[in-house]
């Protein structure tokens, strides 16, 4: 039986620094660079969760990832709530009647909403996911009655306003807003994460259908970024449609939601925008996310800019084509009432990106 969220912290509580590490951890911690300090943290995860292979910390510096090397095109997704994966929807859908293939690319990273249309890109179950948010469209509150976020209560409150104060991407504040993910009641949620991702991901199997596809997510406990791919799925018995729910598991919302023995968020809720570092190595990359990072309508207080993360993705030989969604001001990215706007918004954009994207992809 796996002990309640409340137990689990219960018990954390009473773990020391000093129990994990040497008793001159205090003092090397103090001396030690940002990429030891990370290198010590990955070395505690292994001690505690056994090397399961799914933590896989963003670099400092530019740095060639061994997932994509040897590739030639890749496909970044990034998240946005509900109203993203209409766009996306949208946005595909448009693209494919133009005869530009997304599924082409050798390799895809999704992240929140960016997870669940990669899922659905990647085994064949895009045009079902856009037929069903062509219904929500026009029935936004049949998508309000399942998807899970419940009534806010004082705890759900507290996690995002801690989401949306932390200020930088260190690996302190996010353990601080995952430890408040974790403290928050989100019983009201009930099955309907899992009933929600089974139902946009198409997953019916325990399974990771095709190796291409990585999901991101943290780990709320120890502030870890988190990769997912089918060798570590496999490993942690962790399905897809699992991976997805994670991904988007946003503090105060919904989740967290367990991948293997971690309890885990949304990946958006890190120090990488879009997470390019993954594919940094292959031949080019086209990376879509909803904003530069730092304008227009978020999810976390995280300041990001998906410039400087182009700039580091090239740096290591990748070629990029990085196109910015955008949002009307003031659009609330969990409202279902935004999905009919979003689904047009995606496919306009399909026909002015398309002949960039053709040459790019060709």
């Amino acid at each position: 039986m796996i002990p309640s969220r409340r137990h689990f912290l219960g018990m954390s509580a009473g773990l020391s620094a000093a129990s994990l590490l040497p008793s001159s951890a205090d003092a090397q911690a103090a001396c030690t660079t940002p990429s030891e300090q990370e290198a010590l943290a990955t070395s505690i995860s292994d001690s505690l969760f056994g090397g399961d292979g799914l933590a896989r910390p963003a670099p400092l510096t530019p740095t060639v990832s061994n997932l994509a090397v040897g590739r030639d095109r890749a496909l970044v997704l990034g998240g946005g709530g509900e109203y993203y994966v209409a766009w996306y929807c949208g946005f595909f859908h448009g693209l494919l009647e133009l005869g530009i293939d997304p599924n082409l690319a050798e390799m895809v990273v999704g992240t929140s909403a960016g997870a669940y249309i990669g899922s659905s890109l990647t085994s064949g179950h895009f045009q079902r996911l856009r037929t069903e948010f062509d219904i929500f469209g026009y029935v936004p509150g049949l998508f309000a009655k399942l998807a899970p976020v419940s009534t806010t209560n004082a705890s759900q409150t507290r996690a995002r306003e801690i989401n949306f104060r932390v200020k930088d991407g260190s690996p302190a504040s996010i353990k601080a807003i995952g430890h408040a993910a974790l403290a928050a009641d989100n019983r009201l949620n009930g099955n309907g994460v899992d009933r929600l991702a089974w139902l946009l991901t198409g997953d019916s199997r325990t399974d990771w259908p095709v190796a291409k596809m990585f999901t991101t997510a943290n780990d709320c406990y120890t502030g870890e970024r988190l990769v997912i791919g089918q060798v570590a799925a496999r490993k942690n018995d962790i399905p897809l449609a699992h991976a997805a729910a994670a991904s988007s598991s946003l503090p105060g919302e919904i989740g967290p939601t367990l991948l293997g023995q971690r309890f885990c968020m949304d990946g958006g809720i890190a120090r990488t925008w879009a997470h390019t570092d993954v594919v940094a190595g292959a031949k080019r990359a086209l990376v879509v996310t909803l904003t530069n990072g730092y304008e227009g309508s978020l999810l976390s207080g995280i300041p990001h800019d998906v410039y400087k993360e182009i700039s580091a993705l090239e740096a290591t030989g990748t070629k990029a084509l990085l196109i910015i969604a955008g949002t009307p001001p003031g659009v609330n990215l969990l409202d279902p009432k935004q999905i009919e706007p979003a689904l047009k918004a995606g496919y306009a954009r399909a026909k002015v990106e398309a002949p960039a994207i053709r040459a790019f992809w060709a």
